[in-house]
């Protein structure tokens, strides 16, 4: 199964969802998870996982994660060629390195990674920002190209985020 995480933060709470999959191009999820939690901590410029984290961490207290699982996060695993991690890196430490997790991010990180690829979907000219740990990023890249959807945005992807907004 192919478990895809994202937050959205309201003033005072956090709403987490999680949209579980079961191949890279399915046309609809198979199960919906969902948590509102209390604000843990005050957005950090550079320390962005330090306020997601554990939001992702509680909301998967609600999922049997079993070997072969996958996990996605919009934002970062890795952030530059000296090792700093993001987001996807620090779940996937939290989680004892058993389950890959492959961050999809929006935005471009600045510093170069060398293990980041730049993924252009549809028409778009906009790329979407591609790293992983657990798995190959190069085995990956295709698969995210191949998700459901004709837009930049995997439609998948696309729903979790505006559950996220609800």
């Amino acid at each position: 199964m192919i478990y895809a995480f994202d937050t959205y933060y309201f003033e005072d709470y956090a709403n987490t969802i999680c949209i579980a999959f079961e191949n890279w191009n399915s046309e609809n999820e198979a199960e919906i998870f969902s948590e509102k939690t209390n604000i843990t901590s005050e957005y950090e410029s550079g320390a962005f996982y330090k306020r997601e984290l554990p939001c992702i961490l509680s909301l998967l207290k609600k999922i049997q994660l079993t070997t072969g699982d996958i996990i996605i996060v919009d934002g970062y695993v890795t952030l530059n060629d000296e090792g700093k991690i993001g987001l996807g890196g620090y779940l996937y430490e939290a989680l004892d390195q058993k389950y890959p997790v492959i961050g999809i991010a929006k935005n471009e990180f600045n510093s170069p990674d060398s293990r980041r690829r730049s993924i252009y979907r549809g028409e778009s000219k906009t790329p979407l920002f591609l790293t992983a740990i657990g798995m190959d990023v190069d085995e990956i890249k295709p698969k995210v190209e191949a998700m459901h959807g004709a837009f930049r945005i995997p439609a998948l992807l696309k729903k979790l985020d505006q559950l996220t907004r609800i």
